[in-house]
């Protein structure tokens, strides 16, 4: 299900930094983004624990991932989002399969949310970069790199929960 993704050349930053850079097109993974690789990997992980589905709190990339992540599963998918989230993300969760629930102004209330639901209702939790199994599956993008880039000498990688970094440095290194 995870797509092998290109890297693309960018004439304009090896042109300003006097070195090959190339760049990961995680935009062309199934959903739009990396999330789906740690969806996946975690879902996967969980085996029977979420038979009886999975939520998330998420404001769109992560909600996305997991819907996609559960319908291929054939599991129930609940879906915290702030009030704040894009429609179009919004939307997008839902057309997966999500049912979705819109609660607080933050990511941070909306993964509080999720979190009591799932103790209220046996749903498996998927935290969208605090965990082991969604970092490992963040970590393809790594193994990937390191086939398609054979003479890398450094890795940049955009910081936000860090599941991302991490997962791509360990298996980098």
């Amino acid at each position: 299900m995870i797509r092998e993704t290109p890297v693309v050349s960018s004439r304009t930053l090896t042109e300003r930094v006097g070195a090959t850079v190339v760049l990961k097109a995680e935009n062309l993974q199934r959903t739009g983004s990396f999330k789906l690789r740690g969806a996946l990997s975690k879902i996967a992980a969980l085996g029977d624990e979420c038979a009886a589905g999975v939520i998330t709190g998420s404001a769109g990339n992560h909600a996305q991932a997991v819907a996609y992540a559960a319908r291929a599963r054939g599991i129930r998918c609940d879906v915290v989002m702030p009030t704040t989230a894009p429609i179009a993300k919004l939307e997008a969760a839902a057309t997966l399969g999500a049912t979705v629930e819109l609660y607080g102004d933050t990511v941070t209330e909306a993964l509080q949310r999720a979190r009591e639901r799932a103790e209220e209702t046996g749903l498996a939790f998927v935290h969208p970069f605090e965990d082991p199994d969604v970092i490992a599956g963040q970590g393809g993008i790594g193994l990937e790199l390191l086939d398609q880039v054979p003479q890398i000498s450094r890795v940049i990688v955009p910081v936000g929960g860090g599941g991302l970094v991490s997962g791509i440095a360990i298996a980098i290194k």
